[in-house]
């Protein structure tokens, strides 16, 4: 399959290219609406009880809800994309999502962070694959490599819930499952197709079909074939959320939205807004971001345990440059104390280098499913 999927990449660079959308890209155009902030209140959403009015529902999109399960996406054909997206952003924060994904080849279940200049931060699930999840990350939408995503195991998570975390502050990236760290992303100032996400971004969770007879080749080989209807439908099940909005306030005054100042896409030249007033400079908000960062994840509670990112974290060279991910096993300790897991990993990525291709195919999912809602 692996062979199949280094062949194909023109092709799925086409379709994400293609799909990834924004109404309005502060980057490229002046007088574009400031994203709403979620604020300093910590949100927490048990879809167990229902819908909840903080996300909103994409066109075509009806769920279900289960006292048990949570609300339900439903694939029955090719044509199902169940989606919502939260009305509010966060800049920098933490979400925790608990998912059991879709089960059924070419089905995708989708977490993902996106901002109206594109930057990204995916968690994706395969319906087909019963041991392990993709991650990746975009930069201001840049899909002219495909060498950021990554694998990491989990048990069953098409029968099973786990909690899947992404920790994101101005200086690092941590996708976490369980409370273990499998990956870490580090702010080194990179720009271009490697760069740092950083800009405020929304909540989005949705099921597609990857696998539908009229996709290319590319995408139906990266979903593990062409999905049977006969066995449908396939759902996947969003339980719980908890979501913090680092930036949500600066000293004593609550964030409203946010305002891009300049068409840099920095996080230094966004400002926070309080009922149409800007606070004081970003600069000194970094500190306070990570700060906000350890103070609210604990150390998980369970037995030791070890989670490892698969060898999507290949060496490679070319004559442009060199392309390093190297992640070492997190340890998931136990104790108290409010010091979140900590992993060893980093992950140095260099413009112009050769393309990682082992589990780069996740940006066909993430971009193509979410690129078009708009909220």
């Amino acid at each position: 399959m692996l062979s199949k999927i280094f062949t194909t990449v023109a092709l799925a660079a086409s379709l994400v290219s293609a799909q990834t959308f924004t109404e309005c890209d502060p980057t490229k155009r002046d007088g574009c609406p400031n994203p709403k902030a979620v604020g300093s209140k910590v949100v927490d959403i048990d879809f167990r009880k229902g819908a909840n009015s903080f996300f909103k529902p994409a066109d075509g999109t009806t769920l279900k809800y289960d006292d048990n399960l949570g609300a339900i996406f439903s694939i029955s054909n090719e044509k199902n994309a169940p989606t919502i997206g939260s009305k509010k952003y966060i800049f920098f924060g933490q979400v925790d999502v608990t998912v059991r994904a879709a089960r059924g080849v070419g089905v995708v279940t989708s977490f993902v962070l996106q901002s109206d200049d594109l930057d990204e931060i995916d968690w994706e699930w395969l319906g087909g694959d019963a041991t392990q999840v993709q991650t990746n990350f975009f930069s201001k939408g840049c899909t002219d490599t495909y060498d950021r995503g990554g694998f990491s195991p989990v048990a069953d998570p098409v029968n099973q819930f786990h909690t899947y975390t992404i920790k994101w502050t101005p200086d690092q990236l941590d996708w976490i499952i369980d409370g273990a760290v499998v990956r870490t992303l580090k702010n080194t100032g990179i720009e271009g197709c490697a760069g740092y996400p950083q800009s405020p971004m929304q909540i989005k969770l949705g099921t597609w079909v990857a696998g539908r007879k009229d996709a290319p080749q590319g995408t139906i080989d990266w979903a593990g074939g062409v999905t049977d209807f006969t066995d449908a439908p396939f759902d996947g099940y969003y339980q719980s959320l908890r979501i913090q909005d680092y930036m949500g306030s600066k000293g004593a005054k609550e964030a409203t939205e946010y305002h891009y100042t300049d068409r840099s896409g920095t996080w230094q030249s966004i400002k926070v807004v309080n009922n149409g007033e800007e606070t004081e400079d970003n600069t000194s908000t970094s500190s306070s971001a990570s700060s906000k960062a350890t103070s609210t994840t604990k150390k998980p509670t369970s037995s030791a345990t070890t989670l490892a990112t698969v060898s999507s974290s290949a060496s490679l060279t070319s004559a442009n440059g060199t392309v390093t991910q190297t992640t070492a096993a997190p340890t998931q300790t136990t104790g108290d104390d409010e010091q979140s897991a900590t992993t060893a990993a980093s992950e140095t990525m260099s413009t112009g280098a050769a393309p990682s291709m082992v589990g780069n195919m996740a940006a066909v999912g993430a971009a193509a499913l979410f690129g078009y809602l708009v909220l």
